[in-house]
């Protein structure tokens, strides 16, 4: 049964901590083949499994260790039927990947998960095209259509709740809320900008938070922004509007780089752990319900240490 799917913990003021950038790590630091970015496959194979078990077993430990709360995302970020078509999958085998993936990081959570450190497990949804070009554009129906079997899956498991990512304009946010609320699932939309602030879609961070709650009568359990450098985003956030305190989460890049130019580069950047931290640590004195804090593109658990270091740890 999902542990927390009725009263998700990371909606109070205490800090949760969130792995890093799952696909980056498995490419650059294990040295492993994703096509299309998608990890989903790997657990086709024992030693795909075994390299995914160690990457959330690395950041439970983290948790473990500094008493923090963990939200885990399930590596099914290209899970969706036209990502999985262009792999050679059936729909009836992206099912199976779907509910494999909850099963795995549940087991992690149910290995390392106490009383001082609650672990949300999440089951991730990625955008129908580029994670960083909003592309051909859907209305809300017909993202609600094209999500809804993921997330029907995800419903039908452990999962405490459906995370969207790098979403790039409001209307694929909406249908994805709907698509949640249909499945009885609490969702989190987190939407991804370039280096001037706004999404991908030329549309403004507030803008697209307010549309998707007066669309969906703010069903969203809450907003974050990934795959960005907090540099990107942080003169758009307005202490103390409404929309700002919508925003709960942050996936940032410790890169600089924008979308393009991460596109384009041959060698990954890392950036600095400890300044994404101290960035991290000065964005929550001023939004004091950023309250979710991981790494995207580029980070690991160095990443994710220093988070804690400078957010959980009493002064």
């Amino acid at each position: 049964m999902p542990r927390h799917r009725h009263d998700l913990p990371q909606r109070t003021d205490r800090v949760f901590l969130t792995d890093g950038g799952i696909e980056t790590t498995l490419i650059f630091d294990d040295g492993l083949d994703l096509p299309d970015f998608a990890a989903f496959p790997l657990l086709t194979t024992r030693a795909g499994r075994a390299a995914l078990t160690r990457y959330f077993e690395s950041y439970a430990r983290i948790a473990q260790r500094d008493r923090a709360g963990l939200v885990l995302e399930t590596p099914t970020w290209r899970a969706s039927a036209d990502w999985g078509a262009r792999l050679g999958y059936t729909l009836e085998q992206l099912e199976e990947a779907n509910r494999a993936s909850v099963a795995l990081v549940d087991a992690v959570r149910r290995e390392f998960e106490g009383p001082a450190n609650p672990i949300v497990v999440s089951g991730c949804v990625g955008p129908r095209g580029d994670g960083y070009q909003p592309g051909e554009l859907m209305s809300a129906e017909e993202a609600q259509a094209y999500h809804a079997p993921q997330i029907r899956t995800f419903a039908g498991t452990d999962a405490d709740l459906v995370t969207a990512m790098t979403l790039t304009y409001p209307a694929e946010a909406v249908g994805i809320a709907n698509a949640a609320r249909d499945a009885g699932l609490p969702v989190v939309l987190s939407f991804t900008v370039e280096t001037d602030g706004a999404l991908p879609s030329g549309q403004s961070l507030a803008d697209a938070v307010r549309a998707v709650d007066d669309a969906t009568g703010a069903y969203p359990a809450y907003y974050m922004i990934n795959c960005a450098h907090p540099d990107h985003f942080r003169h758009v956030l307005e202490p103390g509007a409404p929309w700002t305190a919508r925003i709960r989460g942050l996936r940032a890049n410790a890169s600089r780089l924008s979308h393009a130019e991460l596109d384009a580069a041959d060698e990954l950047d890392t950036g600095d752990p400890v300044e994404l931290a101290t960035l991290y640590e000065q964005l929550r004195a001023d939004h004091r319900t950023l309250t979710v804090l991981g790494g995207c593109c580029g980070t690991n658990t160095a990443h994710t240490e220093a988070i804690s270091t400078a957010c959980t740890t009493p002064s």
